[in-house]
Formats: structure tokens, C-alpha cells, sequence
């Protein structure tokens, strides 16, 4: 007989390493090995009279048995159950009751099912496990093998004599778990799958974490650890869509696999490679045999072949970029200070990204400003998102640059910031043309010239026009004089 134990914190979770343990069903016969009388029955159904041999048990239970206050079943049909204190060690694989391997697909059926209902606390799907599992195990090889002359010790398990006689619940449980186990037994695959392109630091991105059965579809209702390094795993206000756990900003979690055997969790860089780990328990290919102490007492089985099962994901941070800005003279080349720029997005509207997703405003709300430096002409703004595409546009032109100047129309320049590196751009100004006098008469005057803009106001202007008509005035009276002379 074989068995195995398991402890499990909610129903069909799992949690760590099963340990649920199968035992060879207890079957009150005449004639056969006694039953210890420390063996504890758990829950289940009994069925009446025992399936028929020699001599003939006045009924056989299908459930589980209580050992050492764990939950375990059998899969080694009519031998004797053990001490509910029995001591096993580790053994072989398990085999049939005629001592031949398990084909495949049953051995992962059987890890299966323990692994997800070794636990249970339902009588119905408890005596559909012991059903299945004896069903499997103990399967007649032919008919010979179900003739009631035969003693307990080599009498094959008559599984249409025993689902007849089961209530109708667990009747419905044997053909869910059937088909249960069938869809999803293993072995497992799990991957972690981050978001496409880099992430940035402080700002949060969907990772997705998938668990698919033997045949490539995904496994609901798994419990995956997720363990983060250099990042935070969801936020402190919202739970995580899809998924029926709530998550603060932590390391690491819990959560339960959807319908499409999907986790999707929120993940926050911390540093520069944020890493997410995934482990789960899985069923293995097949269970293993353990042997008693006391080589008189029955073999039994764990699951042994739950597994831990990991996969992991890993994501660079995109490192801030930055913009170097110089505002230059068209016609000298040279940097020009006190031009106020704004720093916007492609559309030259809207304000640039700094490294945290969020805009770079100023106090009235509009991108941000920077003014060039006096002696070079130049200005570097740092710490923007990357890669983003960005636009540098004169808000106002400096001192000796407004008469070109359209405010319809500023002077800008764009380009793109990648991360990591500087972008560099210019933005050039036309200065303003310097005012010439008109001569007069036929003697030169002398140009003004200056690099700066010259402007007059408008009484220094009329008094000006006062000046030239009294000189007129004055040269006219001169010239009667001399005619009268």
C-alpha cells in the first residue's frame, strides 16, 4: 500500500511543497490482515457490502485517513492501513499494485490531484480522489484479475461496482476530477513576462505571470509567490487587476492565477534592473513511494512530485537624457545670453517629461523656462524622460534680437533625447539692424554704430525738431545782415 500527506491553507490552494499522503484503503474483510486499531478514517463514503473476494469484507471506505494529524488517502487497494504514528522513509517510484510502472499520464493525474485536493474537506470529492486513485493504481489487468476466489492481497479494484454505489454528489465529483486532471496535470511551464522596452525609475508597468498545464493551456487558481528586487510589487491603493488579492507596495506577494492561468502585477523600479521571481508549487511527472520503519507495516506514497516550479523576469531602467541648449547670432555665431526658451514636446505646446513621467511646468502652468547664459550662450537642462522627442522655443528674444523676432512663429529646435546621453541643439536669432544717419547737404555724416538696439522717446525726439528749426532761423538772420552791410 502507498500513501501521502499533505497540509494545505485553503482549499485547492497551493501552498508550498504538498504533502498529502496516500495509503492502501482500509477494508474490513474476513480473513484479511486486521486493520490497526490506531487507524483513524477521515472523511468520506463507505460502500456496502465490500466489492466481492475471498472472504468477502461487509464494506469497503473510500475517503482518507487521518496519520499523524494529517489528511492522507490510499492507492494501494485492500491492504492493511497503517498505525496513524507509523514513521516512513523515502523510497521508490510508485508502482501498481502488480508492480509494474504507472503509465504516464496516469502517474501525473495522481500528483494532480493530490496537490490540488489533498486537502479537501468535502466528503464527495474526497471519496472521488480515493476512487480515482484505486482506480488507477489497482486497475484490473483483465477480468482473472476480479475473480472472488482471489484474497485480499491480489484482488483488482471493480471500479463500476464501487462508482455504482456512490452517492450522486460524489459520482460528479469523480467525473470533475477526472476531466480536471486530465486537462491540467503536468508537468508545468511558468514565465514572467515584463513590459516591452525599458521601464523608468518611481513609475509603475504591468509584468504578467503565466502558469500553463502539460498541454500549453493556462492553469486557474495557482498560488504564485512574487519576490521583486530592486522594485516594489503594486501600490498602496489599488489592488491588482484581474487577480483576486489586494497588494500594497511590498517585495514580494501572493496571488491566485486567473481563468487564462494569468497574475498580472503593477511593479515599480526602485533601481536599475528591476527583477520579478515567480515560484509555485507544480505537480511533478510522478508521485514516490515511501517505505515504513517497520518493513511489517504497509509501503505508502507522497505526492513527491510537487515540485517548486520558478521563472523570472528582468528590465532595464531607461537612464535619464538631457538637452544642451545655445542660442547663437546668425550672422556671428557667436552665444547669444538672456534668451528665454521653453522647453515643450514634439508639438511645441505641450511641456517636456522630466525623468519621473511628470511635466516640466512652471508657476502659470506652461512648460517650463530657461534662460541662455551671458558669456557663452548656452543653458542644459537634465534629468528628462528618455527616449522622448522634445522642442526648445523662444518665449522671448534677449536684448538686440526683437525686430526679427515673431511671436507667431518663435525660433525652436528639436530633436529626440535618448538615454543616457545629451542632445544637443541650437537655436539662432537675427539681430536687429543698427540705425544710419541721413546726411545733409553735401557734407557726411558720420554713422552711428552700436551692438546693441538704440531707442528715443518721444519728448527727446521733439526737442530735437526745436534744435534744427532755431539753427535754421538763426542762419537766416545772419544772411539779412549781411545783405543790409
Amino acid at each position: 500500500m502507498t500513501w501521502s500527506t499533505r497540509p494545505r491553507a485553503a482549499r485547492r490552494a497551493l501552498t508550498g511543497l504538498v504533502a498529502a499522503v496516500l495509503f492502501g484503503t482500509l477494508s474490513v474483510t474476513v480473513g484479511a490482515p486486521a486493520a490497526s486499531a490506531a487507524a483513524q478514517e477521515g472523511i468520506g463514503y463507505e460502500v456496502k457490502p465490500g466489492q466481492d473476494m475471498t472472504p468477502r469484507p461487509s464494506r469497503n471506505w473510500l475517503g482518507s485517513y487521518i496519520v499523524g494529524g494529517q489528511q492522507v488517502f490510499c492507492v494501494s487497494f485492500q491492504l492493511k492501513a497503517p498505525d496513524t504514528d507509523e514513521q516512513y522513509k523515502p523510497g521508490d517510484e510508485l508502482l501498481t499494485k502488480w508492480g509494474t510502472k504507472l503509465p504516464a499520464d496516469q502517474a501525473a493525474n495522481i500528483s494532480y490531484l493530490l496537490l490540488r485536493y489533498g486537502d479537501t474537506k468535502k466528503p464527495a470529492e474526497a471519496a472521488a480522489l480515493a476512487h480515482l486513485l484505486h482506480s488507477w493504481t489497482a486497475a484490473p489487468r483483465s477480468a482473472a484479475d476480479l475473480d472472488p476466489s482471489l484474497t485480499y492481497d491480489k484482488i483488482g479494484y471493480d471500479a463500476k461496482y464501487h462508482l455504482d454505489l456512490l452517492p450522486a454528489d460524489a459520482k460528479a465529483a469523480v467525473d470533475r476530477l477526472t476531466g480536471e486532471a486530465e486537462a491540467n496535470h503536468g508537468p508545468w511551464t511558468a514565465s514572467v513576462t515584463p513590459p516591452e522596452g525599458d521601464q523608468h525609475a518611481g513609475e509603475a508597468a504591468e509584468w504578467t505571470v503565466t502558469v500553463k498545464n502539460a498541454k500549453g493551456k493556462g492553469v486557474p487558481d495557482v498560488p504564485v509567490k512574487l519576490t521583486a528586487t530592486a522594485a516594489t510589487v503594486g501600490d498602496d491603493s489599488a489592488g491588482t487587476s484581474g487577480n483576486s488579492s489586494p497588494q500594497g507596495a511590498a517585495k514580494d506577494v501572493t496571488l491566485t492565477t486567473d481563468a487564462d492561468g494569468t497574475v498580472r502585477v503593477k511593479l515599480t523600479p526602485t533601481g536599475d534592473q528591476p527583477k520579478l521571481v515567480a515560484s509555485l508549487s507544480a505537480p511533478a511527472d510522478r508521485p514516490y513511494v515511501r517505505v515504513p520503519v517497520d518493513t511489517a507495516k504497509q509501503r505508502v506514497v507522497s505526492t513527491g512530485g510537487e515540485k517548486e516550479l520558478t521563472a523570472q523576469g528582468v528590465v532595464n531602467v531607461a537612464k535619464p537624457g538631457k538637452v544642451q541648449v545655445t542660442k547663437t547670432d546668425a550672422n556671428t555665431g557667436k552665444g547669444v545670453g538672456g534668451a528665454v526658451l521653453r522647453i515643450t514636446g514634439k508639438d511645441k505646446a505641450s511641456p517636456a517629461l522630466g525623468q519621473d513621467g511628470k511635466p516640466l511646468t512652471g508657476a502659470d502652468g506652461k512648460p517650463a523656462v530657461v534662460t541662455t547664459d551671458g558669456a557663452t550662450g548656452g543653458v542644459t537642462v537634465e534629468n528628462l524622460r528618455a527616449p522622448q522627442e522634445i522642442c526648445v522655443v523662444e518665449a522671448s528674444p534677449p536684448p538686440g534680437y526683437t525686430n526679427a523676432y515673431d511671436a507667431q512663429n518663435p525660433p525652436s529646435a528639436c530633436g529626440t533625447v535618448k538615454p543616457g546621453e545629451t542632445l544637443a541643439l541650437t537655436v539662432t536669432n537675427k539681430p536687429n539692424e543698427v540705425p544710419r544717419a541721413i546726411p545733409a547737404g553735401d557734407q557726411p555724416v558720420a554713422q552711428a554704430r552700436g551692438a546693441v538696439e538704440t531707442s528715443y522717446s518721444v519728448p527727446g525726439l521733439a526737442g530735437l525738431g526745436l534744435l534744427v528749426l532755431l539753427g535754421a532761423g538763426l542762419a537766416g538772420f545772419a544772411a539779412r545782415r549781411a545783405s543790409r552791410g
